[in-house]
């Protein structure tokens, strides 16, 4: 499996692609249809990702306990 960066790198040339015009129908549905499959993994990685921060926080007790980061919080 390709790397996050990889999968970055590959979608930016696409858009870049899909941008210039010159591609045909068919090639430029191909290119969609590989785009769409590359954006779900880049999420899929992040989300992942996410999942995996964690903070450490101070109790009142002065001791450090990890915490999963919440980035749904205000």
């Amino acid at each position: 499996m390709a790397s996050f960066e990889q999968q970055m790198k590959r979608l930016e040339e696409i858009v870049a692609k899909l941008e210039d015009g010159d591609t045909s129908l068919e090639d430029s549905i191909k290119l969609f249809e590989e785009g769409t499959r590359l954006a779900d993994q880049c999420r899929a990685n992040l989300e992942e990702a996410e999942g995996k921060i964690e903070i450490l926080m101070r109790q009142k007790s002065g001791k450090m306990k990890a915490t999963a980061l919440d980035l749904e919080k205000d």
